[in-house]
Parts: C-alpha cells; structure tokens; sequence
C-alpha cells in the first residue's frame, strides 16, 4: 500500500480522502490555501503545507507548489480529489515524471476523454450511442447554424473542452443558436483556453444517468450501478440516487455494458464515470462524457455496494487488488448542501454560528466544514454532502426528510429547505422526473 499521499485539494473531498487514508495507515499531508487554514481538513492531516500566493482560487492550481509540497514531506502519491487539477492530465503528467504514484488514470485516458468532441467520436467508433451531433468544431456560427439544420432544433450548444456543467447552452432556432454560439464560444475561451464549440441535438425530456466504473490493476474494466442526477440547477446537481427509477433491469445492463465499453475504448485504470443522457420516452440512452476522476456522488454508490471509493483508487494506483462486489444492496440518496438561497440558488458564504449534523440509521454526512469555520466566496458553495441509505428508495426518502429536518445550519445561506421541498415534491417521488424538474419547482 502507499505510505504517503499528499491530497492535492480542499474542503469536503480532502477531509473525506485524509480519513479512508488514516484507515488504512498512509501519512496524509494536506496543503491549503491562506483563507482554508481553519478548515477541519486540514486539522486531520498528519502534515500540512501552506501553499502560496495570494489568489486563493489558483493555488490548488499551482502545479510546482504543489509537487514541491509533495518533495519537502516525502509524499510517495498525490490525490487529486474532484474539481481544480483532478482532470488536467499535464499535472497527471508532472506527477508521474516527479517519480510519485498518480491516484487516477493515466494522462492519455485524461487527454482523450477531455475534449468532447473527440470522446464523443471515440465512444461512436466504439459502438457507444452517442446523440445525433457534430463530429468535428463548428468554425463560426454561420457553420454552427448549417450544422443544427441537419441535427434538427432545439440543439445544446457546448464547449468542446468544458466540464461540471460550465460551457453549456441551449438553442431553439437559428437566432438564438447564433447568440449562444458567441456566448458559450467566449466563456471557453476565457475559461478553458479553448474555444471549440460542438453541437448536439437537446433532448426537451432527458434524464442524466452516469455509471461507476473501476479499471482495475489487472486490466479489467467493471461496473458499479448507475446514478441518477436528474435533479439539477444551471446543469449542475443538486441531488444523486442509485439505483435509477427510470431503468428497466434490460435497460440497466446495456447501459453498463456501454460504460465498460467506453473505459476498455481508453484502457481506463482507477475510478472514473461515464455519463449519459437516457430518453424515457424511447427508452434510448446517448454518451454525454466521461470523467476522469472521482465523482462528488460516489457515496451512493458507496453506500449500496459496501465498497470504499477512495480505497479502492488507493489499491489500484498501488497494483494491489480490489474485490470488486456483484450486487448492490437497497437504495441511496445524496443531497449537495451548499451555502447559496434555496430559491435562486445564488451564492451565500459567510461565517458558520451553528453547525449540527443530522445521524441516524442509513445516515452518513461528509463534511468540509463546522462551527466557527467561514465558508469564502473563493470556491465552490459546496459545504457538505448528506448520504441516505436504506431497504428500498421509500424508506430513504422518509429517512432524508427526518435528516434533513435534522440538519441545523446558521450563518450563510443554504438550501436545506429546496430539498424538504423536493422530497415531498410529488413528481420526485413518483421518481418519473427529468432534468427539468427544478425549474419546475420554481
């Protein structure tokens, strides 16, 4: 096993890396930004390394700070957690070439699933569906609009290298197509440094649905269920499920085999997700990407296999086996709490007065923060994730609404109350929803 590991990220993540991590007995060394030193991630660490500079959004971004952290404490791996450098496969790259163990795939697997355009024409030549769309960069919106007349409107204009919902727009005539060409061209650019843009046909009625996958030290790819994420804001989660009400067992078992098709397609090895758009009405399902790395939902899919992630990415950056289970158990539910207003769902940090956990049967909650932390405007609004597990998705949503009510937080704004009422929402809990149920709630 790895006997150290810098855990090259922040907040909830790393706190929930440092703590499978001291299970098993590896050193952690934590590095944090000026205005995180009070964050409990960093108080769980065995060592910690202030990183530089005075943007604090850059400096889990600063490569040679953090491999030289990574020198000075003997640090034998590197953690990249979700989000800042975890899918940027130049910093994959440094690691390896430093001689220390990277904690994810390779940089070829992060290169070619990082630009959509070429994952999207890779999964096709795979067998993988793949929604009706461009195969190449649209080069202006004269082109853009040419291309969405053989598609079909409405379109989903997208940033060839974006991620996390960023670089997204939706189109429904050539008008509009025109103006979200420039907008989505612009954002990354400043973004991502890259402007390509691609176009797909937008489903009005579309569920999100991505499967765990594990590229094992021997070679082999499997499949850890699916996730539901359907429940979104601005193309970004809010709330996660496994196993997916929309799915027929059949369904289920093509989609998975898809998943392990599209990771065998790059030789994937450590954990990583394949995302889809599933259509309920054709009961059809197209790839929508892959990411590199560990998911923000990986609970859920922890909590019905009895299997941790982390350990689990642990052993295989290690070659060591993984035992890999075959069925999972119950149902799963998790909850983003984030510090932004329930209604608009906006931005809200400030510094926390009260910070009371829910606890119960079936109930886990990983947390980046506590009393008398601040959550800063610097990063995500991410202050913590609540976990459900039980028999069956009945029992979790009567356990998440006791959880919910349970959960005590003073100070910034949170949106605590949008999930009490998506969970008595009754479309929700019909579990017949789609990607736009949030709005519909609003």
């Amino acid at each position: 096993m790895i006997e150290s590991l810098l855990v090259a990220n922040r907040g909830e993540i790393a706190r929930r890396i440092i703590r499978t991590a001291s299970r098993l007995g590896v050193r952690t060394v934590a590095v944090h930004a000026e205005v995180d030193s009070e964050l409990p991630f960093v108080a769980e660490a065995d060592e910690v390394v202030a990183l530089p500079g005075g943007n604090p959004g850059q400096a889990y971004r600063d490569v040679a700070a953090l491999l030289d952290a990574a020198k000075r404490t003997g640090a034998q791996a590197v953690h990249p957690g979700y989000g800042f450098l975890s899918e940027n496969a130049d910093f994959a790259r440094a690691v390896s070439d430093a001689g220390l163990i990277w904690v994810g795939p390779d940089a070829e697997a992060i290169t070619a699933m990082g630009d959509k355009i070429r994952a999207r024409n890779m999964m096709a030549a795979a067998g993988v569906p793949v929604a009706p769309g461009t195969t190449d960069p649209v080069a202006d919106a004269d082109a853009a609009i040419a291309a969405a007349a053989d598609i079909g409107y409405p379109v989903m204009v997208k940033a060839a290298a974006g991620g996390g919902g960023m670089g997204m727009a939706t189109a429904a005539d050539a008008d509009a197509l025109r103006a979200e060409y420039e907008k989505v061209r612009g954002f990354a650019e400043r973004l991502f440094g890259d402007g390509s843009v691609l176009l797909e046909r937008h489903f009005p009625r579309v569920r999100h649905i991505e499967a765990q996958i594990l590229g094992l030290a021997d070679g082999r790819v499997v499949a850890l269920g699916e996730r539901e994420c359907s429940v979104q804001r601005r193309h970004q989660k809010l709330a996660e499920e496994t196993p997916s009400p929309a799915l027929s067992q059949q369904q289920r078992r093509a989609l998975l085999a898809a998943a392990v098709r599209a990771g065998e397609t790059v030789s994937y090895r450590n954990a990583g997700t394949v995302e889809f758009l599933f259509d309920p009405e054709a009961g059809e399902f197209f790839f929508l990407e892959m990411n590199t790395r560990l998911q923000v939902e990986h609970p859920v899919t922890e909590a019905v296999y009895g299997l941790d992630l982390v350990e689990a990415q642990l052993r295989i950056a290690a070659g060591q086996p993984v035992r890999v289970p075959t069925e999972p158990a119950g149902h799963a539910l998790e909850l983003r709490i984030n510090a932004e207003d329930p209604k608009r769902f906006l931005p809200g940090p400030g510094a926390i007065t009260s910070w009371v956990e829910p606890a119960g049967d079936g109930v886990r909650v990983d947390s980046g923060y506590a009393a008398g932390t601040t959550v800063t405007p610097h990063f995500d609004s991410l202050m913590a994730k609540l976990i459900v597990h039980g028999a069956d998705r009945a029992e979790v949503l009567a356990r998440a609404r006791q959880a919910v009510a349970g959960f005590q937080i003073a100070g910034p704004k949170h949106n605590l109350p949008f999930f009490a009422e998506l969970l008595d929402n009754a479309e929700f809990v019909s579990g017949d929803y789609d990607t736009g149920i949030v709005g519909r709630m609003r």
